[in-house]
């Protein structure tokens, strides 16, 4: 008689605290459609599912790479034109010490490849608060606890130098810094850059510059790269397709390795051990990297438009009066403090 397998197959235990709030939200959002209600997705930035289309160029280079029959695997760091592109875009930013560039499945593949390579158990990394919630989850995946640095609301969300300082410890092994900021949306300025490079090279620090939306500024501010202020100090500055070009389904990011030489040679063959253990990122879509970088770039014209328009509206009056009004309300009906919903009218 065959034997019947009634225990439980539990998850691993380091998964019990691995959240993910902007993902995490949809599922609320699911239940709450299957009751009958609309749901305005704001939870995610994805511009597809609104009025942002593709540049067609984009589309163009990657359906002539199928038709071309590019559908095979690609070489684990990416193809030639599309490395190529990406250090043209790390030269058009100033990085000038640049030792390896390489290609992801979307900016997140090269965020869990930079962090598994470096850290050990025992380890922490300095991230930023509020941050983009893909590092504390990451973060709690690899069994590393969280060390986060606070964003000074009344310096125009800047990093906190003195925080920063306060939080290193002898197991500190790198900095986060998204700039521009997700979600607060500052942008760091040079003296920044230079006091944060300053601190790296005090403590052996390796820096992680996030610069996804380096392209999307909706005010005057100059966004300058961490790697172009500090080229001896170790960097691996984050870029990709997903908001700037319009295609965050096509997952294509990449990583830009800079610093001395000697200094990041170990570490950089890391990650290329796991990118050779994963395969390669998706091959036809690597097409549109150059296409995307070297092409034209009008549609940025009209997105920083929409978005900044967008962005506006919130802080007219008549807005303002009815979300307060929703504010009010929610407070009554949840057993969240009222405090809270002030706070949120605040930030508006």
């Amino acid at each position: 008689m065959a034997l019947t397998q009634t225990r439980e197959i539990a998850a691993a235990s380091r998964l019990d605290n691995v959240k993910y709030a902007i993902r995490d939200l949809a599922s609320v959002a699911n239940e709450i459609v299957a009751q009958g209600h609309k749901v305005v997705p704001l939870n995610i930035g994805d511009p597809n599912v609104f009025d942002f289309r593709t540049p067609p160029h984009l589309i163009e280079a990657v359906h002539r790479a199928m038709l071309d029959n590019k559908n095979g695997y690609a070489p684990s760091p990416g193809i030639k034109p599309a490395l190529d592109a990406i250090r043209g875009e790390a030269a058009r930013k100033g990085i000038t010490s640049v030792q390896d560039v390489f290609v992801t499945n979307g900016v997140s593949e090269t965020v869990d490849a930079c962090l598994t390579a470096l850290l050990n158990p025992g380890d922490d990394l300095l991230t930023p608060c509020p941050d983009y919630p893909l590092y504390s989850a990451l973060l709690t995946k690899l069994g590393i606890r969280l060390n986060t640095y606070y964003l000074n609301e009344e310096d125009g969300w800047q990093p906190e130098l003195d925080d920063i300082k306060k939080k290193i410890t002898p197991r500190t092994r790198g900095i986060v810094l998204i700039n521009p900021n997700n979600p607060t949306g500052a942008v760091c300025t040079r003296a920044m850059l230079q006091q944060i490079a300053e601190i790296a090279r005090q403590h052996n620090l390796l820096i992680f510059a996030d610069e996804i939306y380096d392209k999307l500024i909706l005010d005057d501010d100059e966004h300058i790269s961490m790697a172009a202020v500090a080229p001896d100090v170790p960097v691996v500055t984050f870029g990709g397709l997903s908001k700037n070009y319009l295609v965050p389904g096509w997952r294509i990011g990449w990583g830009i390795v800079s610093g001395e030489a000697a200094t990041v040679r170990n570490y950089n063959e890391g990650i290329q051990r796991l990118l050779r253990a994963r395969l390669c990122a998706n091959h036809p879509e690597q097409y549109a990297i150059p296409a995307a970088l070297e092409g034209p770039q009008d549609h940025l014209v009209e997105v920083r438009k929409k978005l900044r328009s967008r962005r506006d509206l919130p802080l007219s009056g008549a807005i303002r009066r009815r979300v307060s009004v929703v504010f009010r309300r929610a407070a009554r009906s949840t057993r969240i403090p009222a405090s809270i919903f002030q706070k949120a009218m605040m930030c508006l």
